[in-house]
């Protein structure tokens, strides 16, 4: 049983839009991560993958502390730091129309 040439090629063209389309994004978003968990200083607002939103007051090698509403002091893993909601927190906001 030999096989089929054209089922060879489709399937690399189903494994190469796999790669495209799944795994090279995953891998773009999580160097985004590591290059914003790496970046972040003290008085940088963020929010948690939890949701908690504070303001960071101390730097450890892999964890932070945030300051929430109230003083209240919290310690976090780095990992649990979110990209996208942090980067929407800090966001300016859109000039409104008069």
């Amino acid at each position: 049983m030999g096989s089929n040439p054209q089922s060879l090629i489709m399937m690399g063209l189903i494994i190469l839009v796999f790669y495209f389309f799944m795994i090279r994004p995953q891998i773009k978003k999580q160097k985004d991560q590591k290059k914003f968990v790496d970046d972040l200083k003290k008085g940088d607002k963020v929010v948690t993958t939890a949701g908690i939103h504070g303001r960071i007051i101390d730097l450890a090698e892999t964890t932070i502390l945030i300051e929430v509403e109230g003083g209240t002091k919290i310690r976090f893993d780095k990992t649990a730091i979110s990209l996208d909601a942090s980067k929407a927190l800090n966001a300016p906001a859109p000039a409104t129309k008069s």
